[in-house]
């Protein structure tokens, strides 16, 4: 049976306590530390969340991976220099703000201070914005939430029209670049994952669903992984 990762997102949180219930987080399982970090342009309910500071907080107490997905409109070497040097091992930014020429000087920084980088595909955007990255990516990342089934807050449901997308990305995926992950992210808990995890992602990031989980982050961790696992197992993925 595959299987799936848990990056744990960083989005829902107390940032008071981060260390701690990263700690907690790792201790229960996950794969992966999904810091979010984002400007005043995309995301204007998490304003100025994440970047270096907090990676170089969580560093020490992990060896597994910390990837940084940036939600901006703009990204310069200087960002990747110090996300690089706080320990990140992954960036992870929009499609649809980097394409083009520009794309190309990131990866190539990225692969200078030993960073993978991954590509979102953010709401409404389309799977053609990575065609020809696509070649040259370790992570193609699905954001699947929508504005159905939300409180606007802390949970949110998922875009029906995401299991069409998530397919055809793992089609993409598999003919041009097996070794890239493919990620699902947003609105997703351990009760209504089923049908996207049938999509066979490779990792799948969790914040709500783990940090406000209401018998708190280990069992919403063990809730996860057991609705992961029973999916994969039913659909017979490996």
């Amino acid at each position: 049976m595959k299987h799936i990762k848990i990056a744990a997102g960083l989005a829902h949180v107390n940032y008071g306590h981060i260390a701690g219930v990263v700690q907690e987080a790792l201790d229960a399982g996950v794969d992966y530390i999904h810091s979010d970090a984002a400007d005043m342009h995309d995301l204007k309910n998490m304003q100025l969340m994440g970047g270096h500071q907090i990676i170089e907080g969580i560093r020490p107490l992990t060896d597994k991976m910390i990837e940084c997905h940036f939600y901006t409109n703009t990204c310069d070497r200087l960002f990747i220099e110090k996300i690089a040097a706080a320990g990140a091992n992954m960036l992870v930014l929009p499609a649809e703000h980097f394409i083009g020429a520009p794309l190309a000087y990131i990866i190539n920084y990225c692969r200078e201070f030993g960073m993978k980088v991954g590509l979102t595909i953010g709401c409404y955007t389309p799977l053609s914005f990575v065609e020809e990255s696509i070649y040259d990516i370790d992570r193609l990342h699905i954001v699947v939430h929508g504005v159905d089934e939300t409180d606007g807050a802390d949970n949110w449901g998922w875009r029906k029209s995401s299991t069409d997308l998530v397919r055809r990305a793992r089609k993409l995926i598999d003919e041009k670049n097996p070794k890239c992950e493919l990620a699902i992210d947003g609105g997703l808990r351990h009760d209504n994952m089923e049908k996207l995890i049938e999509c066979d992602p490779d990792v799948v990031i969790l914040s709500s669903a783990i940090f406000k989980y209401p018998e708190g982050i280990e069992a919403g961790v063990k809730a996860c992984r057991k609705a992961i696992d029973e999916a994969a197992e039913k659909f017979g993925l490996e």
